[in-house]
């Protein structure tokens, strides 16, 4: 009895934290995490007659789609699927878990974040983290050595999430990949067109696409004085500049990562640098960044992508940033990062001879992301054979977070069906009736819908049209049936016309058309 009265004394104290925080306006996440442990709290104590009670929640990082959100993605899916296939790709799937090994050792840092699932006795497993790296094994096992593709699936992060930022532990990723021996910057063009007409047509506000390459990063680390075996966890560091201060970001390499102060310093100088085709041109000039190789090739595809990307017209939103890393190992050549920029900021000037955004704007977080990773296949191959691939990722979470707020913020109603119209009746015992013309509609093709009541009311079934948005209304009544007619109503303006049975579908479907 003593345990049953602390849960109580518990449940109260827990009470009194959410009062407290909902009287002070608290976030909406904070208030959620302290329910949830009020709930828990109430389960523990169970029901009157002693049983265990449920906690009904979804689990953490994770959440529902209601209707009205599932008609707001797949009007965002058919944007995304519409641009892919304009630009000749096909499909493919993957299972969602994967041979534990098959996930290993790709995502450097990131790898603590891999859902490992229970050993069952059998195989090692865990659930994909990415589309890539299942994509690489899809392209190994088949022998596949060039395809343009696109994916769309969930994949799991055991990550800290920020729901209200569109951060989950389940989410959808969409990928664009072109695996294939081809020409320098072509394929990687066209993925930054991808990007920029899907970010265009979807209409989320302004965004900036920021590019870089690993061998501009690497060769930078080398001439910086960074020490070979501390490229990958120094690019990790450098990632979190557009999270991080530069003071922070230096001194978790310096007092973590245990690079020297002075080589930090000459890779602040270099990361706080952006431009166009003439940073490239700038930097392959610098009497540093000149002696390395590596820099000089990455610099030269940079300068190669900014004229093809000047044929594509889309160097307005492209802007070469030198601290762009993108923190996932498999990385090898060029890589871009998609961020929208907040409104209400003064507009981004271009420089009109090579089109990079010459003022600062703000970015209220990343929505596209991608690059090279010439290597990946060749993990996967037994003899190693390599097959160039570059592609890009929708963050279609952040995406969905964004549409969903101006959905909320405009007055505009989201229809949730389809249906084009409704099957009425004015009097009763006419249901029969009703269930032979709505058949007839459903035969040819038409979205109909019709009231699950013998006598339903003629007021509450033309409630439902307007509630639900259905454009139209096909009344029947007794006088209608004996002039082989059908009263043909617009929700909208209330217009009635008699359109005979015969030309009824034709009808419906003009004026859908029309709408």
């Amino acid at each position: 009895m003593e345990d049953k009265a602390q849960i109580q004394e518990a449940i109260k104290t827990q009470g009194e934290v959410v009062r407290k925080l909902k009287s002070e306006k608290a976030s909406k996440e904070q208030i959620d995490e302290e329910v949830a442990k009020l709930l828990q709290l109430k389960a523990q104590l169970g029901g009157d007659d002693g049983k265990h009670q449920f906690v009904l929640k979804t689990a953490k990082g994770t959440r529902d789609y209601n209707p009205k959100q599932m008609a707001i993605r797949e009007k965002v899916f058919n944007t995304i699927i519409g641009c892919f296939k304009r630009h000749g790709a096909e499909t493919i799937d993957t299972p969602v878990f994967e041979l534990k090994e098959t996930l290993t050792g790709k995502y450097g840092e990131d790898s603590k974040l891999i859902y490992d699932l229970k050993d069952q006795g059998g195989e090692l497993l865990s659930l994909r983290y990415d589309l890539t790296v299942p994509f690489a094994r899809y392209l190994a096992m088949n022998k596949i050595t060039n395809i343009k593709r696109y994916h769309i699936a969930k994949v799991y992060r055991r990550d800290n999430p920020a729901m209200t930022r569109g951060r989950y532990r389940e989410f959808y990723q969409c990928d664009f990949d072109i695996a294939g021996q081809y020409d320098a910057m072509i394929p990687d063009a066209e993925c930054l067109k991808i990007v920029h007409e899907i970010l265009s047509e979807l209409d989320l506000g302004d965004f900036r696409i920021k590019v870089n390459d690993r061998r501009i990063l690497d060769g930078m680390f080398a001439v910086c004085g960074v020490p070979d075996d501390k490229f990958r966890t120094i690019c990790s560091t450098v990632d979190k500049l557009d999270k991080l201060p530069w003071e922070e970001v230096k001194k978790e390499m310096v007092n973590e990562k245990g690079l020297s102060e002075e080589a930090a310093d000459q890779i602040g100088e270099y990361v706080s640098m952006q431009g166009g085709m003439d940073l490239a041109e700038r930097l392959l000039q610098d009497q540093k960044m000149s002696q390395s190789k590596q820099a000089c090739a990455g610099l030269s595809d940079i300068k190669l992508l900014f004229s093809y990307l000047q044929l594509f017209q889309v160097t307005d939103k492209v802007v070469f940033d030198l601290s762009l890393a993108r923190g996932l190992d498999y990385y090898t050549g060029i890589i871009y990062e998609a961020v929208l920029t907040q409104a209400g900021v003064a507009p981004v000037t271009t420089d009109a001879q090579n089109g990079a955004p010459s003022e600062e704007s703000v970015s209220v977080g990343s929505v596209a992301g991608g690059g090279r990773y010439d290597g990946l296949v060749g993990m996967f191959d037994p003899k190693g054979r390599k097959v160039p691939c570059v592609g890009v990722s929708i963050g279609i979470e952040r995406v969905f977070s964004i549409m969903e707020q101006k959905a909320e913020a405009s007055a505009e109603k989201v229809r949730t069906t389809e249906v084009q119209v409704m099957v009425a009746s004015a009097q009763k015992n006419l249901l029969e009736e009703k269930l032979k013309l709505i058949t007839e509609l459903w035969n040819a093709g038409i979205k109909a819908e019709v009231m699950y009541k013998k006598n339903p009311k003629l007021l509450s079934q033309l409630q439902h049209c307007e509630e639900s948005g259905i454009p139209l209304v096909a009344i029947l009544g007794e006088q209608e049936l004996k002039d082989g007619v059908v009263k043909l109503r617009v929700v909208a303006t209330r217009e009635e016309v008699d359109i005979s049975r015969a030309d009824l579908i034709g009808e419906i479907r003009r004026r859908t058309s029309e709408a």
